[in-house]
């Protein structure tokens, strides 16, 4: 077996997690799936060049067969059929606890999109999970605070979510080159935990994210069946949950179910990378594909209604679940108005997830839990899930899904001023090592900082214009940079100001504004 050179700072207990067998495992995952992997990022990139040259996307008519087919996923696991609520966070101890601790239904483990990797979050979250598997989560703030699990018997089912295929991980080195990333998130969870939660009656259950294709579903479901057969768990022991969170996937969501079948436990719909997505995909298209200010986009906007039906459709059609998005709010100790009027629009928000047939819903924060579960309880009314919501009045075309052009709102100043503070502010958290960061109120995660500045930059060079008539000139943006830098008086730090810029404002346009940041990272020994 190629072994794995490890470059990477010391981290308190990681000899728990990389074991020789560990990284042996991750280490054959690596060699075995690291060039399709590569194949198909490359797919990626080509596709992409086809939608700028032709400006648009259809629904494939190679896999019109899978679409028209009678074929359902497997049966799910008796723990994953009521998820009414799933409570999203990284995979800090004292965050986990509280998720832990919430009463929802699932806790997502985020390794990804709300985790700065950090080498010391690598390894700190696969042991809080490890430490959660087995009912050993304690956790000791520095003021001496102790935080533990209130009853580890009616604990939410956890959901890691792995980094996307897109990331490497630069700690881990095989045969000259890094790790792939999410190859390391699965590898070494599925290894330290999946027999350990088959004997609790559960089993090794995952979101995946940013897929782009079913193709790369499909390496998903090799990567599992070949982990399975590795350790020697049962087929089918392990369940996936895929995001749809790009556009392109969301033309596939029946063929990305059927490359999954036998490991499927059904889709999410997630806003903000899905925004992101389009704009990166159509960024070249013109005025029709030039979104209003973020927060002027709701689900109730055409496309991405359209988008939200046809998931739950294809979901239920296929006997897998739907899950909403993400409710980010975060309430506040001071301000009890602010707090009435967000979660007014939190219980219109999952009023309307329930009655388009989702099966569950997300949040950011443990005081939404209560609120969440009320409704979807109420529309659930003793049932698990809502299956039996088959939605066969639905009727999506590629038109209804790339219908940007109508979507209601504005492009204005205060939206301008919002994207460049929100993804400074974001940046310089990630670079402090906390993916997930509470502003404004609201939690903000890299998918959030992702549609702030592709926003920008799609504005800028689109010649977008704001509802004073106003240009948006590369001009206006550095003023505005510069203003809201000021007035955060020093609390950024300037790589945060300087990556932003560059991703906002570069003539190229960064597939990833993480991967970027993960640069800076390395550079400062993280």
């Amino acid at each position: 077996m190629t072994d794995l050179d490890l470059l990477a700072p010391a981290v308190p207990r990681s000899e728990e997690i990389l074991t020789p067998e560990a990284l042996a495992f991750v280490a054959d995952l690596d060699e075995r799936f690291h060039d399709r992997r590569d194949d198909l990022l490359a797919a990626r990139r080509t596709r992409r060049e086809e939608i700028a040259r032709t400006g648009t996307l259809d629904f494939l008519p190679g896999t019109a067969d899978v679409r028209a087919g009678d074929w359902r996923v497997a049966d799910v696991p008796a723990d994953l059929r009521d998820r009414r609520v799933e409570i999203t966070g990284p995979t800090e101890p004292k965050m986990a606890i509280n998720a832990l601790n919430s009463g929802a239904r699932v806790w997502l483990a985020d390794l990804e999109d709300a985790n700065t990797p950090h080498w010391r979050n690598v390894v700190g979250g696969q042991l809080t999970l490890r430490d959660a598997v087995r009912g050993q989560l304690a956790f000791t703030s520095p003021e001496g605070k102790e935080y533990a699990v209130a009853d580890p018997a009616s604990t939410p089912v956890v959901l890691p979510r792995p980094r996307g295929w897109h990331f490497d991980e630069a700690h881990l080195i095989r045969d000259g080159r890094p790790v792939v990333a999410a190859l390391v998130d699965f590898g070494l969870h599925f290894f330290h935990n999946a027999r350990e939660l088959l004997a609790q009656d559960s089993g090794p259950y995952y979101y995946l994210p940013k897929m782009e294709s079913h193709l790369e579903a499909r390496l998903w479901d090799e990567v599992f069946t070949h982990a399975e057969q590795a350790l020697g768990v049962p087929y089918g022991s392990v369940r996936a949950t895929v995001l749809i969170e790009t556009i392109t996937a969301a033309f596939e969501m029946d063929e990305i179910l059927y490359e999954l079948r036998d490991h499927a436990a059904g889709l999410n719909a997630g806003r903000w990378d899905y925004l992101f997505s389009i704009i990166k995909n159509f960024r070249d298209a013109g005025p029709g594909f030039t979104l209003p200010d973020r927060n002027a986009v709701t689900m109730a906007a055409p496309m991405m209604k359209a988008y939200s039906d046809l998931l739950v459709q294809t979901c239920h059609r296929r006997g897998a679940f739907a899950i909403g998005g993400m409710a980010a709010f975060i309430p506040s100790r001071r301000d009890p108005e602010v707090n009435e009027r967000a979660f007014a629009k939190v219980r219109e928000d999952k009023t309307r997830e329930v009655r388009a047939g989702f099966d569950g819903s997300w949040v950011a924060h443990p005081d939404l839990v209560p609120l969440c579960a009320e409704v979807f309880d109420e529309a659930l009314a003793g049932r698990d899930n809502q299956l039996d919501v088959t939605r066969d009045e639905v009727s999506v075309s590629a038109a209804d899904l790339l219908a940007v052009g109508e979507t209601p709102g504005e492009r204005t100043e205060a939206g301008l001023r919002g994207n460049v503070r929100i993804g400074m502010q974001y940046l310089h958290a990630w670079l402090s090592g906390n993916g997930a960061a509470g502003i404004d109120n609201l939690m903000e995660d890299a998918a959030t900082a992702e549609i702030s500045r592709s926003q920008v930059w799609q504005w800028v060079h689109s010649g977008a214009t704001l509802d004073t008539g106003e240009a948006v000139t590369r001009e206006l943006v550095e003023r505005v940079v510069e203003e809201e830098f000021a007035a955060l008086e020093g609390s950024l730090d300037d790589d945060a100001r300087r990556l932003f810029v560059d991703c906002a404002l570069g003539e190229d346009f960064p597939d990833f504004l993480t991967l970027r940041a993960y640069d800076v990272l390395l550079a400062r020994g993280d």
